[in-house]
């Protein structure tokens, strides 16, 4: 019975890595904003998914606890990482070669800001406009008020206006 439960979850398993691997990890990048935390978060979103034996788990199901282990992953670093912002100022910072590229400015200029954001604030706007969710489901998702989420998107707004702002009429494009 048990090899039986065992051989259907990791049928789920290699199945969403093999399938959604892709696509989870560019969720988990634009959370935390770099590639190599972003394996990191959603390795961890499959441990605490497929950790135990899991029964009864459809692909899509276990995508979505997934992405929720990601998020919820996402947060409890940055809760814990939080005593060591006042630091922040002293690691060291890749040099950077300028460009020309008005794109390039542009992309620089909405991550940095995006780093700028605290945990949560990165987590809403991520949420609302990566994963089109509405303000109820970010609440459901994060495990706060629908209030705080619609605060946390204001300010998230808010310190995202100006970078936004100075390149009005530029066009971004990721790809």
């Amino acid at each position: 019975m048990q090899e039986t439960a065992r051989a259907g979850w990791e049928g789920v398993l290699e199945a969403l890595v093999t399938e959604r691997g892709d696509a989870l990890v560019r969720y988990a990048y634009l959370l935390c904003g770099d590639a190599d935390d972003a394996a990191d978060l959603v390795q961890s979103g499959l441990v605490a998914t497929f950790g135990r034996l899991r029964n009864g788990f459809a692909l899509e199901r276990a995508e979505s606890y997934v992405r929720r282990a990601i998020a919820s992953a996402y947060l409890d670093r940055g809760r814990r990482a939080t005593r060591w912002r006042r630091i922040a100022h002293l690691q060291a910072r890749p040099e950077s070669v300028d460009s020309s590229d008005g794109t390039v400015d542009l992309h620089l200029d909405v991550r940095a800001q995006l780093d700028a954001l605290s945990p949560r604030e990165r987590a809403c706007i991520v949420l609302r406009y990566y994963e089109d969710l509405k303000v109820d489901d970010i609440a459901d998702r994060l495990g706060i008020s629908a209030g705080a989420v619609k605060r946390y998107l204001s300010d998230a707004h808010a310190k995202l206006a100006d970078a936004l702002a100075r390149h009005e009429g530029d066009v971004y494009d990721p790809a």
